[in-house]
């Protein structure tokens, strides 16, 4: 290879995925250096991104398990069996892990209506039948569901600009 200021490789991770290939640009090497006295200080180990290896598939879903498109819209079911509301999402952590579904209550086509965010361990699942879908069961009432305290979505603050929080003024 003839040298050049710089020099390109074409690098993989060694199972020979197209997705995973990139480019290195490579400065040639300084002209060597006296051997240093002092052995140098390693850098301190970063923490690299997932890799194919890490990577778990699901292939198939579950007659146990739901779609989220599927799930919303799901009715609630009160203790006499009435429809108290419908799931309208769903808030779950940064790790995934669902913390409440999201369930709009009163009001007559989402108008007046009001959301409650409710722990799934609190539902019971009623499973679908030839003649109507699954079903989530809440031992609430109507009443009961709609005085329950409102649910807020979190909202980032921004500036103007939409780029973090504001700076205080400047006096002039």
């Amino acid at each position: 290879m003839e040298a050049t200021d710089a020099q390109t490789f074409d690098v993989q991770h060694g199972n020979g995925c197209a997705a995973c290939d990139f480019r290195v640009r490579q400065a040639p090497a300084p002209p060597a250096a006296p051997a240093p006295t002092v052995a140098p200080v390693p850098a301190p180990a970063v923490p690299s991104a997932a890799t194919h290896s890490d990577t778990k598939f699901v292939t198939a879903q579950a007659s146990d398990q739901w779609l989220a498109t599927k799930f919303k819209g799901t009715d609630v079911m009160g203790t006499s069996n009435e429809k108290i509301g419908d799931v309208t999402d769903m808030l779950f952590d940064k790790d995934g892990k669902i913390l409440a579904y999201v369930i709009s209550v009163g009001g007559f086509l989402g108008i007046g209506s009001k959301e409650v965010a409710i722990a799934p361990t609190s539902f019971q699942t009623i499973p679908a039948t030839d003649r109507e879908s699954a079903k989530l069961k809440l031992a609430m009432t109507k009443d009961e569901l709609k005085a329950a305290p409102d649910f807020k979505t979190y909202t980032a603050p921004t500036t103007g600009m939409g780029r973090g929080p504001a700076a205080p003024p400047v006096a002039r």
